[in-house]
């Protein structure tokens, strides 16, 4: 079996490494089939389908999609994409509009918090000058000694109820899959063990997925524990979603897994490329 990753990230959006770079690691590293996911961005992939014509790793065109549902932040992966779809050009625009504006209002409330300087501190980590994202505040706050590690920066200052947290409406879940769709990809929903939401909710959010035209869902995610794993393959099942993979790598030393650390899906799901 090919070994895949569908979930990485580059410095088009907040990974630590070039496009090119990130598909060499990849393909030094035994991934056969990569896709390169930056967040509500798709200038990076021709950097990226450069790189992958000088190996042999085949590049997947794709994109991490910003969606609300029921005023949680979701995140929906596109895999298998084209990247000059007008309407998914334009709506990744869109999203990616409000990303300053609620990068603003994230620095307001860490000053609020005690903490100056958040602003100007994350444009020092932003290498896309189209977008800022809580990672780069995250970094910010760890060279400035708020927090050990991103994750630290995270649990303590960024997450829903804390200090740093701003509400900020993104796509709607409809929309995201339309955009997707239409420009020939499928829609994934990323980490969905990462949700703070009830089991309840949890089923919710899949049925409306599934309802909306969602294909697939991740069922490994370093964000998900061995427990999960085998809870989200049994969810895939039952709602008729499709499973992916991805390391969600942000760059070495940051990310749980590196590239080409996945394990292989468990057995019994459908993957999301069984029609690729």
């Amino acid at each position: 079996m090919l070994r895949y990753d569908l979930h990485c990230h580059s410095t088009h959006s907040d990974g630590l490494l070039s496009p090119g770079d990130v598909v060499r690691r990849a393909a030094s590293r035994g991934v056969e089939v990569l896709a390169l996911t930056d967040h509500d961005e798709l200038a990076g992939l021709e950097e990226a389908q450069q790189a992958a014509r000088e190996t042999s790793l085949r590049l997947v065109c794709g994109s991490e999609l910003s969606v609300s549902w029921n005023d949680v932040t979701l995140h929906v992966v596109a895999l298998r994409i084209d990247p000059m779809h007008a309407e998914l050009v334009a709506g990744l625009a869109a999203i990616r509009s409000g990303r300053e504006t609620r990068g603003q209002r994230i620095a307001a409330a860490l000053e609020a918090a005690g903490i100056p300087g958040a602003w100007e501190g994350a444009l020092a980590y932003v290498t896309n000058e189209r977008l800022i994202s809580r990672t780069h505040f995250a970094r910010f706050l760890v060279e400035t000694g708020y927090a050990r590690d991103v994750k630290d920066v995270f649990s303590r200052y960024l997450a829903t109820g804390l200090p740093g947290h701003v509400r900020h409406e993104w796509a709607t879940l409809a929309d995201a899959i339309g955009w997707i769709h239409g420009a020939g990809g499928d829609a994934v929903l990323a980490h969905p063990g990462r949700y703070k939401v009830s089991p309840s909710e949890l089923k919710q959010l899949l049925a409306d997925f599934r309802d909306a035209g969602g294909d697939a869902i991740e069922v490994l995610s370093p964000s998900h524990s061995s427990a999960q794993v085998a809870q989200f393959a049994s969810l895939s099942r039952a709602y008729g979603l499709r499973a992916s993979l991805g390391s969600d790598f942000h760059g070495p030393g940051e990310s749980l897994l590196d590239l080409g650390e996945l394990p292989p899906l468990p057995s019994g799901v459908t993957p999301v490329w069984t029609n690729w």
